[in-house]
């Protein structure tokens, strides 16, 4: 019975996203109190700590959740904005173009989104980028297409691999996996996979659709030749700090004796709040006092950005309330010991989960956080599971079949002038190729670490 309220809720909530169009923050509340009501747990219970009730289980989902994940997008949305009003990010851009040359210009974009990527969310950084693409394309007479897949690939890849991104980074804390371990095999599975969906693919695509910059959102999207830009070492440094920090704290659980002040100090500077909030604060002078710009000046970037990312923070807590309802409910326990009489592995498990829910809901956040929240207790219950390269599975999952359900499958449409065959063909075709052949590359390396 468990088992088919767990069924009955992940296709009520398809359902109620999809047919019905609810918000998903409703979608998943509607769907958290169902799952509470459907296995006899209380409204409200007099002992919480003991026998939590529905409302006692949301509120401590989504508390928990939000309590890390808010202080991590707020502080990786700041960064996000100095780069794109200091200019760093085109520096980053135009000098790695200026080393590949034009005729491998489509190899330099997947590698500028993969470096730019890191701290900004998939819309955020393709509407920073967007404007070099425009340029390059119109310079060189190169299909649209050909720069332009790369780039959405590079940012794709590391938008539900690499965390510190949010669904990742959440993944991450429902499955307890150590953060700088994650970055480490998110970088070695995300490379080779960008690269089959980017420049490979992009090559190919690019030879049978050749679409020219649109006129008018060129015209108004491509940045001046006389902007001046922050330094390419400079920036590139301001971007790589928290993924830095994050490493040292993994190599300190590796080479340090537990305790120890060294050790004490490494883990503290490496906890991805306190990465962030130093390459923040770091990219406040870096990137905007060292070269001009007012403190009201940065203070108006920092509020300024922090508006659009309420939706995606609620959707996120919702997530999180869903997956504490499964585990009070018992349900997790169960499932846990079905999967212990089942031969089907946890990583192909959380693939296929997060792969249907991405497909009908068109959203890689909320199927990321359903399947982490359902495959998190069977992992917990297996021994020999690598919970690292179980949350790249999941983020891989996420990211399939992209189509008219996802709102990035318009933004690329839009930006890129195309019919919706040709994004089909272009965006749709990529997001499952990054999805597959993540999910090969999980499995090779599984077999190593």
């Amino acid at each position: 019975m468990l088992l088919v309220i767990v069924l009955a809720a992940i296709v009520a909530l398809l359902l109620l996203i999809t047919v019905a169009k609810l918000n998903p923050f409703v979608a998943l509340i509607i769907t958290s109190i169902g799952v509470g009501l459907a296995t006899g747990m209380p409204l409200i219970s007099a002992n919480p700590a003991e026998q939590p009730g529905i409302i006692d289980s949301i509120k401590t989902g989504l508390g928990n959740t939000l309590g890390f994940l808010a202080i991590v997008l707020a502080l990786g949305t700041m960064l996000g904005k100095m780069m794109a009003e200091s200019g760093g990010a085109e520096r980053i851009a135009k000098t790695l173009i200026a080393r590949f040359g034009e005729k491998n210009v489509h190899w330099a974009m997947m590698f500028v989104a993969f470096i730019v990527g890191i701290p900004v969310f998939f819309q955020v950084g393709f509407v920073l980028l967007i404007p070099l693409v425009f340029t390059i394309a119109r310079q060189t007479g190169v299909s649209l297409v050909k720069i332009g897949v790369p780039l959405v690939a590079g940012l794709s890849v590391v938008h539900g691999l690499v965390p510190p991104h949010p669904a990742a980074m959440a993944a991450v804390g429902i499955f307890k996996a150590d953060v700088g371990l994650t970055i480490l095999y998110s970088i070695i599975v995300g490379l080779p996979t960008a690269i089959l969906a980017g420049p490979l693919y992009g090559n190919w695509i690019g030879k049978r659709i050749h679409k020219e910059v649109p006129k008018e959102m060129g015209d108004q999207l491509v940045y001046s030749e006389a902007r001046q830009l922050p330094g390419f070492a400079n920036t590139v440094f301001t971007v790589l700090v928290p993924v830095f920090l994050m490493l040292a704290a993994s190599v300190a659980d590796l080479a340090l004796t537990k305790g120890s002040t060294a050790y004490q100090f490494l883990k503290f500077l490496g906890d991805p709040v306190v990465a962030l909030l130093i390459a923040t604060v770091y990219s406040f002078f870096s990137l905007g006092f060292f070269r001009g710009l007012s403190r009201e000046n940065v203070l108006k970037f920092t509020n300024d950005c922090l508006a659009p990312t309420a939706g995606i923070l609620l959707v996120i807590g919702a997530g999180g309330a869903f997956n504490r309802v499964l585990l009070d409910s018992g349900i997790g326990e169960y499932i846990a010991e079905l999967a212990n009489e089942s031969s089907i592995s946890p990583i192909l498990l959380g693939w296929g989960i997060a792969a249907m829910i991405r497909i009908a809901t068109g959203s890689a956040t909320v199927s990321m956080m359903t399947a982490a929240g359902i495959v998190a207790p069977i992992a917990a219950a297996m021994p020999g599971v690598n919970i690292e390269l179980l949350v790249l599975a999941t983020g891989a999952g996420s990211l399939i079949l992209s189509h008219v359900n996802d709102s990035g499958f318009w933004l690329i449409k839009e930006y890129f002038g195309m019919t919706v065959k040709e994004t089909l063909q272009t965006w749709t075709a990529l997001e499952t190729i990054i999805s597959v052949a993540a999910l090969a590359f999980i499995m090779i390396l599984d077999l190593f670490v």
